[in-house]
């Protein structure tokens, strides 16, 4: 196995197999198996191109050959930053073929991240978009190479700048059959090695790189697959972004190739392109999360269209609320299903033939009978179903260690090698109830926000003498960042001083405060600890008021 990363104990490794959740095949392997049942099916809808099982994996055959060409190897690390496309299913396919590792960016991650990012996996490569909106993807990778002294490729889906590769080119350069069969021969990865490098919350710092094997990442698709009841004819709406772990396997696109389904891709979550998607292409199932359903549910867009061929519209990312889950299955005649897990590992989801209290409370049950889950109180002593605690979890699909982190794995796992999720939930027999984080960390509708992250890079601005950032709570995302500061000396800061002050330290976007709360002091307790849940509550209340003065 790849250096850095922590097998699975041989005779573990063993009773999985043997109990048939690895199967012993690679992630393209999964889509290859499903091109020989029916090449001529469509396996992906963009915009207006449609691409079979049988050209999909050609296409990918044929640019796995090109990164062969231009260096790339077994285990090498290549940070994938690419938008929701063509190009984004094509590299990841093609890079797994040769065994190259992808390490699965998200486009609003800038500058500090994928510094982060390049250094921590090691990456030789880094393919990007050109641009998206005003952003120059191409300038960054420029700007960001000199501190990255492994990479030596840059593709580029678009115009390449100086220097970058032409990944479109690639894609579309054509090859025969046998010159790439050939080309391959003796390139097969082994289905227990890495073949995707996933990012952590980044609970406490900035994101740690999750090894995923072959073995096991097919095994998650193929669950979460069959608990949200996919097969041949589902046909799913893919919104969020491709590399998160959500809509890439929990149970996403993979989990549909594995099925044999039809993957759709929408350019944004807008409720007209959305609808009219669900309408013209007959989407039976749509993974989303609670800021798009609220928008869905608060808008007359969705009655303009037929969506009788809708099913289940999937909730991740942070949890969906009773009356939402209620509203939902009125609204479109549709299951809500909640799916509750980690890019580390373990998955719930809520079954689709659940009882109706399940249907609407829960947070799901792990996909696996071979999951084992405790919840533990903070002396590490299991807790009686039903009280609250924090939830620890291992089983053959979730990972032994993080990459390259010792003293973080320290942390995240138990000495008997549970991984601790950071979650506080509560049991009832198999059902999950997740009520909260465990750490200091800010939920936005299901991106994951550090709060020490973000004050580390306040704490440098130059009249800032203290500070902390708690959750505010928001009707769409759920929570949002609000920053408490104390100045030196009384002076003031404006919220756009502040902004424009992280904006200059290349930070992704959803990041950023979205208040800014000036104080003389922070509320301690008798350590000296700052009591965050007072300054919550104090936020809280005061958006209540205003929110009522607003309508008064």
């Amino acid at each position: 196995m790849l250096e850095g990363c922590v097998p699975w104990l041989a005779d573990v490794a063993a009773r999985y197999r043997q109990r048939g959740w690895w199967e012993g095949i690679t992630i393209p392997q999964l889509l290859e198996r499903s091109a020989a049942r029916h090449p001529q099916k469509t396996a992906l809808v963009s915009g207006e191109l449609r691409l079979s099982y049988g050209e999909l994996v050609t296409g990918s055959q044929r640019l796995a050959c090109r990164f062969l060409d231009a260096g790339i190897r077994a285990l090498d690390r290549v940070v994938l930053q690419l938008p929701n496309g063509p190009e984004f299913v094509l590299a990841y396919f093609a890079l797994t073929r040769i065994g190259a590792i992808p390490v699965t960016a998200l486009r609003g991650h800038r500058h500090t991240e994928i510094r982060h990012f390049l250094n921590a996996s090691g990456a030789t490569a880094y393919v990007i978009p050109d641009r998206i909106g005003s952003f120059d993807y191409r300038e960054m990778a420029r700007e960001v190479l000199p501190d990255a002294p492994a990479l030596r490729h840059v593709f580029v889906a678009g115009e390449p700048g100086p220097g970058q590769i032409d990944l479109r080119a690639m894609i579309a350069a054509p090859m025969s059959a046998e010159a790439v069969s050939a080309a391959l021969a003796g390139h097969s990865p082994d289905p227990a090695e890495v073949t995707t490098m996933l990012l952590s919350g980044g609970t406490t710092s900035l994101s740690k790189l999750i090894p995923r094997t072959h073995e096991d990442y097919v095994l998650n698709a193929r669950l979460c697959g069959r608990a949200g009841g996919f097969d041949e004819a589902t046909v799913f709406l893919a919104i969020l972004p491709l590399g998160h772990n959500y809509n890439l396997a929990s149970p996403g696109i993979l989990g549909c190739f594995y099925y044999g389904g039809t993957v759709v891709l929408a350019a944004s979550g807008d409720a007209a392109e959305v609808f009219a998607l669900v309408e013209r292409e007959k989407v039976t199932v749509i993974a989303a999360v609670v800021p798009l359903i609220s928008n869905w549910l608060n808008s007359t867009v969705p009655d303009g269209f037929d969506l009788s061929s809708l099913k289940v519209i999937q909730n991740g990312g942070a949890r969906l609320a009773p009356e939402l889950r209620g509203r939902l299955r009125e609204r479109f005649g549709c299951i809500a299903q909640e799916i509750y897990g980690t890019a580390e590992g373990l998955i719930n989801m809520v079954p689709l033939d659940a009882p109706e209290e399940m249907l609407l409370n829960s947070s799901g049950v792990p996909v696996c009978a071979d999951d084992e889950i405790k919840v533990l109180d903070d002396d590490g002593n299991e807790v009686a179903d039903g009280e609250p605690g924090e939830l620890v979890t291992r089983g053959p699909y979730t990972i032994q260690a993080y990459y390259r982190a010792p003293e973080k794995n320290a942390e995240a796992f138990t000495p008997d090698g549970f991984y601790r999720m950071g979650d506080i939930v509560r049991k009832q027999g198999r059902h999950v109830f997740a009520e909260g984080r465990r750490k200091d960390l800010i939920n936005r509708g299901g991106e994951k926000i550090s709060c020490e992250e973000v004050e580390n890079l306040i704490f440098g601005h130059p009249r800032i003498k203290a500070v902390t950032l708690v959750a505010m709570p928001d009707p769409v995302f759920g929570e949002k960042a609000c920053a408490f500061v104390i100045t030196r000396d009384g002076q003031g800061l404006e919220f756009g001083e502040l902004i424009a002050f992280l904006r200059s330290q290349k930070i992704a976007s959803f990041k950023l405060p979205e208040r800014l709360e000036v104080v003389s002091e922070f509320p301690l307790s008798p350590v000296g600890k700052i009591l965050k849940r007072q300054l919550r509550e104090m936020i809280a209340a005061r958006i209540e008021r205003e929110t009522a003065d607003a309508k008064a």
